[in-house]
């Protein structure tokens, strides 16, 4: 007993330590303290633990928590006398600094305007490339600080900061200032604009036009101008040339569709120039020889067929030079002989990234002693790598992928002690080729087959990746086990890398950084007891790819870091509660959630409110039950949900409308009932697709679907809904007009990783997978169910169809005769309903139609002439009166006409009969074949039991067919 109370002893009376309490002193000397509430805080000696508000750990000592809150009310302050309150405030500002940077530190909400306090301040750096939420309404508080030299505010949202201009324009001692990506308001044409002092001006990734050169060309001082990623459009602003004291450039990612002016080449103080992404035409001239101060030039990924390389090769300053996508159509030996002038002896970094250079990767590289960065990447090198490359002692990045080398990969480039990254071409690479590669941080090659890395068994690199991309290599059947001695390494891509392993338990121990993990499409199998607790940079969660591989067993719990995860094509079984119901306390990064094609059963679990930032969820092709959870509706970012192929039931619960962001509904194939909820088209205003296909839902189509006006796909075939067609389809308007965009439809939520939409579309009978190409789809399928009525002409209106299904249902009346502007369609299917009247002769205009099936109605009359619709198959128009090809009946005079196609008509639609024999007949016809019929089924009790059930099994099998 003794002795534990003298443990305790000894964890209770830990002191702090030194270093903190010299902090903490010097933090009370520059706070007012009226009330001496920090008195305990001295340097007498004694444990600081002990000072009032500081919570110490019992067994480091540390300060952990520091709890300086007034302990009065403001109400106090007019109760009691004295205003205790205000008495016991703390206050203090940092009056003197001059420097603050507090740039990445993911910080969110409103910038607090008591930065305006800081009045000595000189330098301010508040810049976030990662966090989306940190904004600021007004910047008044920045008039304040007049000593202001250095502001960037870069990635904050300014988009209701009109007055950004007005304030930073009123600095007077302002000589940098960076508001790059901030979703700015363009400027008007302004007068009496100072920034005196103004030396570098970034403006970057925002939206701004040619409007705003105006007041950008009064400024005489910059040295540095980035307006790069705008939207500029038409000719480069000449009045750039007004700035002969400019020295950097950057006009990048606009476009300009123009030549590159001859003016740019003028401006003899620029060092750095920016000219990528401009769709720029024509040739890059010789006056680029007079940019002899240059030290980077970039002409990347413009539409360029031609540069003066003799010019580039006397700018003896030059240390980079980007000439990628440049079609110079020379050949390799001839483009490095004309650069090796004196550009040669400082030339560090060279990109000729698809500029069609056949021949030889020659010995004259090695005359460029200084390269450090060599990209001749995708531009049909033949040949081998030649041995000058590994003279070139300097390089630390090399991109020798998507060519066509020969011959095996050279040894000797493991003696490239300064390469740091390298991306190769198909070869086989050994331990030997990275002997005293120790800087080595990125090994990449090309993602195409023929690639191999052959290692024994006991290999330990000789460095330290921190990124690993061997995407298609083949690494051997074992699990890579050089992988236990890499310890850096934030990125590991190894997929379809021919693994057939079980992963090692050392592998999930890894004590790494990374956040980018894709181990998929190989053949690895066993269980994963456990899923890499990683710890991600600042500001970004992890991504972890397993799918498509043979893992089994039940889902482990998933750490809270984890923002994606792919498992889906594998045999996971079991519930998913153990992964998603664990450590419900801690907060939850998980936005992209997918388990598709695997063997998971039971409910859905009901514990989705810990995992708020859902945004793509896909647990398609399992065996999960039960209903939907209601915490469902508390993911609020969902923007993906595909529940497709499970034995989910029950009514679709109400919180699910609170789900408001969603673009994509997928939960066909379950057994869902009750009528379709009308929140769908009042509360899901964004949504694109809507799958509800072989359920059992019931009720009339709900008229508030038609306020979607997004929609592109809706499927609400096999089901048992009734009543008409809403009129107002016609308010579709996504599928109004012509789908020219083939960009796919991607989700993505702060900084996870970027998903595609992919959705299933039953079009001709066939289920067809569409990705990239899904805005192009646009589809409304109500097939198999017990819809009556007319077709609505509003329907005919949506120009921008391209399926259209409306088979097998009770829909009666004529075809729309505005069918034939539906000029998109590719494919119409109005069989097994009632329609009656003729084919509308407008149908022959659908050039685009592919498949067309009116089998089964009560149509008449001749097909109409079209190309097209001869092509199709005769059973296609069974089950009518019509005549004409495809059909054998070429519509003879004894033959059904359509309306109008003559002059004695009848209630049948013109026919030539003499209409009271025609009656008579059907009459005594009709009474001979009931009785014939009806009568033994009538007094035949063992007859009439097997007629109805022969007749039931028949109407079972024919509703499957179609199922």
């Amino acid at each position: 007993m003794n002795s534990v109370i003298s443990i305790c002893n000894v964890i209770s009376d830990a002191a702090c330590l030194e270093s903190e309490r010299q902090a903490l002193l010097r933090f009370k000397q520059d706070l007012a303290d009226s009330s001496d509430r920090l008195a305990s805080w001295n340097n007498s000696g004694g444990n600081c633990c002990d000072w009032t508000g500081l919570v110490c750990d019992n067994i480091t000592g540390r300060v952990i928590e520091l709890h300086l809150a007034n302990p009065h009310h403001p109400d106090d302050d007019t109760a009691v006398p004295g205003k205790p309150y205000e008495r016991s405030r703390l206050s203090g500002s940092l009056h003197n600094l001059r420097y603050l940077n507090l740039s990445n530190s993911a910080f969110e909400g409103s910038i607090p305007p008591q930065l305006g306090n800081l009045t000595n301040i000189q330098y301010l750096d508040l810049h976030d490339t990662l966090s989306n939420y940190l904004f600021k309404e007004d910047l008044q508080w920045l008039t304040i600080l007049t000593k202001l030299k250095f502001l960037d505010l870069s990635g904050i949202t300014l988009s209701k900061a009109s007055d950004w201009f007005e304030v930073t324009n009123a600095l007077p001692s302002l000589i940098v200032l960076s508001l790059s990506n901030c979703d700015l308001d363009p400027v008007p044409a302004l007068k009496n604009v100072k920034f005196s002092s103004l030396g570098t001006l970034d403006l970057s990734y925002n939206t701004f036009s040619n409007s705003i050169f105006t007041w950008i060309f009064t400024l005489t001082s910059p040295v540095s101008l980035d307006l790069g990623h705008n939207s500029f459009r038409g000719h480069h602003p000449g009045g750039l040339r007004n700035m002969p004291s400019l020295a950097y450039l950057s006009l990048s990612s606009n476009q300009f569709n123009s030549s590159i002016p001859d003016w740019l080449f003028r401006l003899n103080h620029l060092q750095y120039l920016n000219l990528n992404s401009n769709n720029l035409q024509g040739t890059i001239s010789e006056d680029v020889g007079n940019l002899t101060s240059s030290m980077s030039l970039s002409f990347a990924d413009n539409n360029l067929q031609g540069a003066a390389l003799r010019s580039l090769g006397n700018l003896c300053s030059l240390i980079t030079l980007d000439l990628s996508g440049v079609r110079l159509s020379q050949d390799m030996s001839d483009v490095l002989e004309s650069l090796s002038g004196c550009l040669s002896d400082g030339l560090e970094s060279l990109f000729l990234v698809n500029c069609e250079l056949p021949g030889h990767l020659s010995y004259q590289l090695g005359r460029f002693k200084n390269l450090r960065d060599l990209y001749v990447t995708k531009i049909s090198i033949s040949g081998p790598i030649p041995y000058s490359l590994g003279k070139l002692a300097s390089l630390r990045q090399v991109d020798l992928s998507k060519n066509q080398f020969n011959g095996s990969f050279p040894e000797w480039l493991g003696q490239l002690r300064e390469l740091e990254l390298l991306w190769i071409g198909e070869s086989v690479v050994s331990e030997v080729h990275f002997s005293n590669v120790t800087r080595l941080k990125l090994l990449q090659a090309s993602v195409i087959p023929g690639l191999s890395l052959k290692v024994s068994p006991g290999w330990i690199p000789p460095f330290q990746l921190g990124a690993i991309a061997l995407s298609s290599w083949n690494l051997g059947s074992r699990f890579p086990r050089w992988l236990r001695f890499q310890k850096d390494f934030m990125f590991l891509d190894i997929p379809a890398a021919g693994i057939v392993d079980t992963i090692p338990d050392w592998f999930w121990n890894l004590s790494s950084q990374f956040f980018y993990m894709n181990l998929s499409h190989n053949q690895i199998q066993g269980e994963v007891a456990q899923i890499l607790n990683t710890n991600p940079p600042a500001g970004y969660a992890s991504s972890i790819d397993l799918s498509s591989n043979f893992l089994q067993g039940l889902l482990p719990c998933l750490p809270s870091t984890v923002g994606t995860l792919d498992l889906p094509n594998n045999s996971f079984s079991g519930s998913m509660s153990p992964m998603l119901c664990c450590k419900t306390e801690e907060p939850k990064s998980l936005g992209t959630l997918h388990l598709a094609d695997n063997h998971l059963s039971g409910p859905i679990p009901d514990c989705l409110m810990s995992w708020p930032n859902i945004f793509s969820m896909n647990l398609k092709n399992n065996n999960l039950s039960g209903s939907l959870p209601s915490s469902m509706g508390s993911l609020s970012f969902l923007q993906s949900l595909h529940l497709r192929k499970n034995n989910l039931s029950g009514i679709l619960p109400p919180s699910l409308q609170n789900c408001s962001l969603l673009l994509a509904l997928n939960l066909s194939e379950n057994k869902f009932e009750g009528n379709l909820p009308s929140w769908i088209g009042e509360k899901l205003s964004k949504i694109m697709i809507v799958s509800l296909r072989s359920n059992n839902f019931q009720g009339d189509i709900p008229h508030a679907l038609c306020a979607l006006s997004s929609l592109t796909i809706l499927d609400l075939a096999h089901n048992n809904l009734s009543g008409k067609i809403p009129e107002c389809f016609n308010n579709f308007s996504s599928m109004v007009s012509k789908r020219n965009s083939s960009d796919p439809i991607s989700y993505s939520f702060g900084h996870f990783k970027n998903s595609i939409e992919t959705t299933l579309v039953v079009i001709k009978g066939i289920l067809l997978e569409y990705s990239s190409t899904l805005r192009l789809v646009t589809s409304l399928d109500l097939s198999d169910n017990y819809l009556t009525g007319e077709i609505p002409v509003g329907i005919t209106y949506l120009l921008g169809l391209r399926s259209l299904n409306l088979s097998i249902n009770h829909l009666s009346g004529r075809i729309p005769q505005t069918i034939g502007n539906m000029g998109t369609l590719e494919y119409l299917d109005f069989s097994y309903n009632q329609l009656s009247g003729a084919i509308p002769e407008s149908i022959s205009n659908l050039t685009f139609l592919s498949y067309l099936n009116v089998a089964y109605n009560n149509l008449i009359g001749k097909i109409p002439t079209g190309t097209q619709l001869q092509s199709f198959v005769a059973s296609n128009f069974a089950g009518n009166n019509l005549c004409g090809p495809p059909l054998t009946d070429n519509c003879n005079t004894n033959s059904v006409k359509p309306d109008g196609a003559g002059n004695s008509e009848g209630p049948m639609g013109g026919l030539e009969v003499d209409w009271f024999w025609f009656y008579m007949s059907a009459a005594l016809g009709f009474v001979v074949a009931f009785w014939s019929i009806a009568g033994p089924l009538l007094f035949n009790k063992t007859w009439r039991h097997a007629y109805f059930k022969m007749l039931d099994g028949m109407g079972t099998k024919a509703r499957q067919c179609f199922l």
